[in-house]
């Protein structure tokens, strides 16, 4: 949201005096209108310094084993309001070519992919899970489609975004209390899928049936990530609830299951 303010401009009237006389009511007009920026200058800045009221930030640390299970516990930490972090702006991996990289299921990329994925489906928000998403740049160079760019949108995330209202709906009410244990992936079920398979340009690596476990209610459960591709040596998901639809209708969820389920190898691409 914006908010735009604009401070009106005082308006200085002009009275004819004769010529070679000082004007002193606009120089003091002038000098008030310098001083009362000056002043107002250094309230602002004083109050940029001011740290004011704390607000606490949950957020979810990911911890890999090196067994190709995540595991996650959660943390509190603290910022000062209304004060903005600086960033670093980096190329997204979209825009850069495929490698031959085996993807790791511990690195820090994957655990923040997989905390984005949990807070979106927790949430029922897509856009919150996006960044788990395989990136539309990546896709432009894999496929060798007419459009690949309407594929992406209208059939992989319109696919995702279902498949995510569907995993939060198997929540149910107390989706906000469930409490994410870990993400599963077998490793050795990933698999290089050569170019010219499936309408593609470029190889890259699939895993199929990762698990995703949650405890909710006192209760472990789990349900699966359909298919996770790479790009330059990072797994992201690519369907997550079923590779190929059994319905056009509502999303699916993958092999719901209590306790943390049994990943199925498949050769899927």
């Amino acid at each position: 949201m914006r908010a735009d303010g604009k401070r009106a401009r005082p308006s200085l009237r002009r009275t004819r005096r004769p010529q070679g006389h000082a004007r002193p009511s606009l120089r003091l007009t002038v000098v008030g209108l310098v001083l009362a920026t000056a002043v107002a200058l250094f309230v602002a800045y004083r109050a940029e310094r001011s740290p004011g009221p704390r607000a606490a930030i949950s957020s979810v640390h990911l911890h890999g084993t090196g067994t190709g299970t995540t595991h996650v516990h959660s943390t509190t930490t603290t910022a000062a309001a209304g004060h903005s972090t600086t960033t670093t702006a980096t190329t997204g991996p979209g825009t850069l070519p495929q490698t031959t990289a085996l993807p790791s299921a511990t690195s820090p990329q994957f655990h923040g992919e997989m905390a984005d994925l949990w807070n979106g489906v927790v949430r029922d928000q897509v856009s919150v899970a996006m960044p788990a998403f395989f990136p539309l740049g990546a896709y432009l160079q894999l496929k060798a489609i007419p459009d690949p760019q309407e594929d992406w949108r209208l059939r992989l995330v319109g696919e995702f975004a279902l498949d995510v209202a569907a995993a939060h709906a198997l929540l149910g009410a107390a989706a906000t209390k469930a409490a994410l244990i870990a993400v599963d992936v077998p490793t050795t079920y990933a698999h290089w899928v050569t170019p010219g398979t499936c309408y593609n340009s470029i190889g890259y690596y699939e895993v199929p049936n990762a698990r995703i476990v949650y405890r909710i209610d006192g209760v472990i459960r789990s349900f699966g990530v359909a298919s996770m591709i790479s790009w330059r040596g990072q797994w992201y998901v690519v369907h997550l609830g079923a590779v190929l639809r059994t319905t056009t209708g509502p999303g699916e969820v993958d092999d719901p299951a209590t306790g943390p389920g049994t990943s199925a190898y498949s050769s899927t691409c």
